[in-house]
């Protein structure tokens, strides 16, 4: 092949283990690769974009790559890496989440083409919804034994930790579910790797056993490590949840914020992991950012990489202005093209106020609107010096003592936003 995935992963610092004999395996011809994604919501988050983006990289070069939305596994739940079994989700719900989520690996993977190596979507409850229990047991139970499905660390884990609960049959079976998916898609489809986090280590193994067991085949697991950040705290997690790829969970602006804040030393492992930049392009940023940490350079090219990525050119271009809009280099228009929930995203913290749309219609002064109907200065006599000198704005434009508020100076039917300076934001919410 013309370029070396194992390679290309591992300089990204995407590999976490392998099994030996991949990278050859690899080299001698076209081969085709899978990641399974369980559809639990209609939306995938940062912490699936590992993954996807090993998926990628494996169709740049040159591979065939399958994802698996895990239609009858979703039914289930994994128990690797959870304390607790999940919520079971119904045939209807599962469909809306596959379509979403078809929708979102589209920016990723190209599916609609005519090359060899085009990514095909395939669906586990399609060879599953069929499989009755006693057909299940002899044909899939039989291959592996109760010793080798007890010694997987997930399973391990489950058993000897904390929860009382222990684990139901039906998440301690998922692992001959998941094995019976990469003995389908080796047999039907040719698929000898299977790619996942590392915590999926022992489900993949199981496949790659089934498939010696029972096909005298050869097949491989390879995996990518958990992503964690320098600071200990969790990645693709706010205090408001996941960040997901969806705009309507996660605002491009909230998305672009994510990335524009991580840490200097999470910024140079993630531009590795969450961009296509090349070795030299990243190399060349480092060097920069570390002659003037100051200016954020690394932070500033991985946030705008991924959102336009994820989301698009234009996604970012308004992201970028609404985070001007808080250091004071925006306009009016600025502010009138945010979405209610961006609006409130970018003056998340600012102090605020409530004013009537009655009070509006008849006008509140600015000197009122500024001290007794607000309290964001402290007088009428800190408001009219203020004024004179030239300091106060509403919606990002300049104002006089004469100005009146009304309801002309709406945005979004419902906010006016007052200033003092450049970077003193009031905000009034009119209801």
């Amino acid at each position: 092949m013309d370029k070396n995935f194992i390679e290309e992963l591992k300089w990204r610092g995407m590999i976490h283990d392998s099994m030996p004999g991949v990278e050859e395996h690899l080299l001698e011809k076209m081969r085709s690769a899978y990641v399974g994604i369980d559809p639990t919501a209609d939306s995938l988050h940062i912490g699936h974009l590992v993954s996807v983006m090993m998926l990628r990289h494996f169709q740049k070069a040159g591979h065939k790559p399958y994802a698996l939305l895990g239609g009858a596994t979703g039914m289930i739940g994994d128990p690797s890496g959870k304390s607790q079994e999940r919520n079971l989700l119904d045939e209807k719900e599962l469909k809306h989440n596959q379509d979403s989520i078809k929708k979102q690996l589209s920016k990723f993977l190209a599916f609609d083409t005519e090359d060899e190596n085009a990514a095909v979507l395939v669906n586990n409850y399609d060879w599953m919804k069929n499989f009755s229990f006693l057909d299940f047991i002899r044909d899939v139970g039989k291959h592996i034994t109760v010793n080798y499905m007890m010694a997987k660390d997930s399973v391990k884990k489950r058993l000897t930790g904390e929860n009382p609960e222990g684990m139901s049959f039906t998440e301690f079976s998922y692992q001959l579910v998941q094995g019976n998916d990469f003995l389908h898609l080796y047999k039907e489809n040719e698929v000898t790797i299977q790619m996942g986090g590392s915590d999926q280590w022992g489900n993949i193994t199981t496949g790659t056993e089934m498939i010696r067991r029972v096909e005298s085949g050869k097949a491989f697991a390879v995996t990518c490590p958990l992503i964690t950040k320098a600071d200990g705290t969790k990645f693709g997690k706010t205090e408001g949840g996941n960040i997901w790829l969806d705009e309507e969970r996660t605002s491009p602006y909230e998305f672009y914020q994510y990335w524009l804040n991580t840490s200097d030393e999470d910024a140079e492992k993630f531009i590795k992991i969450f961009t296509f930049l090349s070795k030299e392009e990243i190399e060349t940023l480092v060097a920069e950012h570390n002659e003037a940490p100051h200016q954020r350079q690394l932070q500033k090219k991985l946030a705008e990489e991924v959102t336009i990525m994820v989301h698009s050119e234009e996604a970012l271009k308004t992201a970028i202005a609404a985070s001007n809009i808080l250091f004071g280099k925006s306009t009016e228009d600025d502010l009138r093209s945010l979405s209610t929930k961006d609006f409130l995203s970018v003056f998340d913290g600012v102090p605020q106020a409530k004013l009537s749309k009655e009070e509006l219609k008849e006008g509140v002064g600015i000197i009122d609107a500024l001290s007794a109907k607000t309290g964001f200065l402290a007088s009428n006599g800190q408001a009219r010096r203020e004024l004179k000198g030239n300091a106060i704005s509403v919606n990002k434009t300049k104002v006089k003592e004469d100005f009146v508020l009304t309801e002309e100076q709406l945005i979004n039917d419902m906010f006016i936003l007052l200033g003092k300076g450049k970077k003193t934001n009031y905000l009034i919410i009119v209801s």
